[in-house]
Formats: C-alpha cells, sequence, structure tokens
C-alpha cells in the first residue's frame, strides 16, 4: 500500500515538473487559493495565524538547536540569515512590550533568546564548521533598504515616532532576511535534513501570516487596507512584505515536500532558482 501510495506521488510530481511555467504557476496559484480558502472556514479567530506562525518560528528554531546540540556541525546555516532574525526579533520584542505585550510577545523572546544561541555555537563553539565562504549574502543589502522603507512608509498612530518605524522595520526586515540562508544552499547545491525543516517551517510561518492579511482584506472588502490611523501605504506593504516572503520560501517548499515524498533525507538544489 504504502509503495503504490508513493509511486502514485511521483508519477504526480513527474508530471507537474513536465508542465511549462505557466502551467506550473496556475498549479501554484490553485493550491494556495484552496488552502486560503480551506483556513477561512477553519479558522474562527484570525489571530490565531499569527499565533501559529510564530509558534511554527520557533519549532523551527528548535530543529537547529537540536542539530547543533547532536550533530556539533553548523554546516548547511547562514550565521547572516540568524543575526537578520536575531535584529528582527529585538526590534519586533521592543515594539511588542511598548504596544502590546501579549502572548506574541513570550513567543517572540522565546525564538530570540533561541536564535542569539544558535548565533552563539555558530560564531564560536561550531565556529570550524561554519561555511563562511558559501555564506556570502552581503547583510546590508537587506538592512539598509529595509530601514529606508521603514523611514519613508510606517504606521501613524499614537505611539512614538521611533516605534512606529520600528515596527515598519522589522516587518521589512523579515520578509526578506531568508535570502542568505537560500543563497548557501544554492552555493552548496545540497541541503542536510535539519536545516531544510527549519526553512519549510519558516515557509509554512509565513504563509500563515500571509494568509491572516489576504483574508482580512477580503472579508472587508478592501477597507481594511485603509483603516483609520493606519495612512495609506503601510498596510498595502505590510501585506506586499508577506507575499514577497512567502514567494521567496514557495519554490523551496516545493522541493521540500517532492523530497520527503520520494523519502531522500538530503534536497538537492541544483535545478532551485
Amino acid at each position: 500500500m504504502g509503495r503504490r501510495r508513493n509511486s502514485s506521488v511521483n508519477v504526480l510530481f513527474g508530471w507537474v515538473r513536465r508542465q511549462s511555467m505557466k502551467v506550473k504557476t496556475f498549479l501554484g496559484v490553485t493550491t494556495a487559493l484552496s488552502s486560503l480558502l480551506a483556513l477561512k472556514f477553519l479558522v474562527k479567530d484570525r489571530k490565531h495565524f499569527f499565533v501559529a506562525s510564530e509558534a511554527i518560528h520557533v519549532f523551527g528554531i528548535m530543529v537547529l538547536i537540536y542539530k547543533l546540540a547532536t550533530q556539533k556541525t553548523c554546516s548547511g546555516l547562514s550565521l547572516k540569515t540568524q543575526e537578520l532574525t536575531a535584529m528582527f526579533l529585538a526590534v519586533r520584542l521592543y515594539c511588542s512590550f511598548v504596544m502590546e505585550g501579549d502572548i506574541h510577545t513570550v513567543l517572540d523572546l522565546a525564538t530570540l533568546v533561541s536564535t542569539v544561541w544558535v548565533i552563539y555555537m555558530i560564531r564560536f563553539k561550531l565556529k570550524s564548521t561554519y561555511s563562511k565562504e558559501l555564506d556570502n549574502f552581503p547583510i546590508y543589502y537587506v538592512a539598509v533598504p529595509s530601514a529606508i522603507l521603514a523611514l519613508l512608509v510606517h504606521p501613524y498612530t499614537k505611539h512614538s515616532v521611533i516605534s512606529r518605524i520600528s515596527w515598519a522595520f522589522c516587518v521589512y526586515l523579515e520578509s526578506v532576511s531568508v535570502l542568505p540562508q537560500l543563497r548557501l544552499m544554492q552555493n552548496a547545491k545540497m541541503v542536510e535534513p535539519f536545516t531544510a525543516h527549519y526553512v519549510f517551517a519558516l515557509g509554512v510561518a509565513r504563509f500563515l501570516g500571509c494568509a491572516h492579511w489576504i483574508i482580512q482584506v477580503y472579508e472587508l472588502g478592501g477597507k481594511y487596507l485603509y483603516l483609520v490611523g493606519s495612512g495609506f501605504l503601510w498596510l498595502p506593504m505590510i501585506l506586499l512584505a508577506e507575499v514577497v516572503q512567502t514567494f521567496i520560501l514557495a519554490d523551496f517548499c516545493y522541493y521540500y515536500i517532492k523530497s520527503v515524498m520520494d523519502g531522500q533525507l538530503v534536497m538537492s538544489l541544483s535545478s532551485l532558482v
């Protein structure tokens, strides 16, 4: 039974690979819309999207911690992505304390502490296994544009200007923080299991965050984008940032699912663009 199911899955993925880019795009959009529709009817409280997203991010970091603690190697991990992650989490934690102070604050704190531990292990304890030559994506390529964009487009609320700009900065930086990790994996051409699990968790987390905004916009007929006090560009920029990160990770998630279905422990990214 299991062998026949795996065979059917292989046939399905083989058929998908043979299709044109237009057909693949159509299938991807159809799958995403179907998932959004299912989430719309299954999840009544929209706040649960963000809680689930942050919880999955924490799970992804726990996978990395397990890898570092048991295998004693950080091969395949991007230090720069972890540093960018710590950066936007620290800023978001500050904003959370100032603006909200709820379950999101607890989850962000747990993720930040875990990420700092991962950075410490890569920089000091497991430095000899770090692939510095493959982790060659300059941080300022994403940090500087995110800061400039935050100065130009940020929310208009009752909070201080610094808090509002900081909030925008962490949203923009988060949307592109995974790029160094993807660059490292492309340079290496291969991805070991724990790193793949971590990046896939990021993809699922970002899809849930993106789903929240898309469903909110749909249910309010677009009015959600122009709520009083939000400015005319802030909420559309949030949605754009979520969509950008979701698309950045979508291709990887496809190859991850394919590898899992094929029973492969190591992913090959030779065909990943």
